[in-house]
């Protein structure tokens, strides 16, 4: 079989997977998360929120929203050296966004934000 033949038969293989690919996922809300990152904004995500008291007074003074502190949650990174993740029940996680870093407390049944840094 020449070369050529093989590359059509594996094109319209290629192909045909992705026709299935793209219609089982679409409108399905997939996603990668198998990053050390990824994963762990992810599972702080799924879970209500809990504020400091420190946290508390800069939502009620209007300096940040809570629409602001979940979209920092989506392009944000986790710097570990700084995070404790060997912690029980609770480990804590130092967050890091643009103009915002945070210390975040992830427990299995919610999330505190300890600390809310403006940069």
């Amino acid at each position: 079989m020449k070369i050529i033949h093989r590359f059509g038969f594996y094109m319209g293989g290629f192909s045909i997977g992705l026709v299935f690919l793209i219609f089982f996922l679409s409108g399905k809300k997939t996603s990668c998360a198998y990053g050390p990152d990824a994963r762990v904004l992810k599972n702080i995500q799924t879970k209500k929120p809990k504020y400091s008291k420190s946290v508390q007074q800069k939502l009620n003074k209007n300096i940040i929203d809570t629409l602001t502190l979940h979209n920092i949650f989506k392009n944000a990174d986790i710097n570990f050296s700084k995070s404790d993740t060997k912690s029980f029940p609770c480990k804590t996680y130092f967050v890091e966004g643009e103009k915002y870093e945070m210390v975040v407390e992830n427990c299995p049944k919610f999330v505190e934000i300890k600390k809310l840094i403006i940069l």
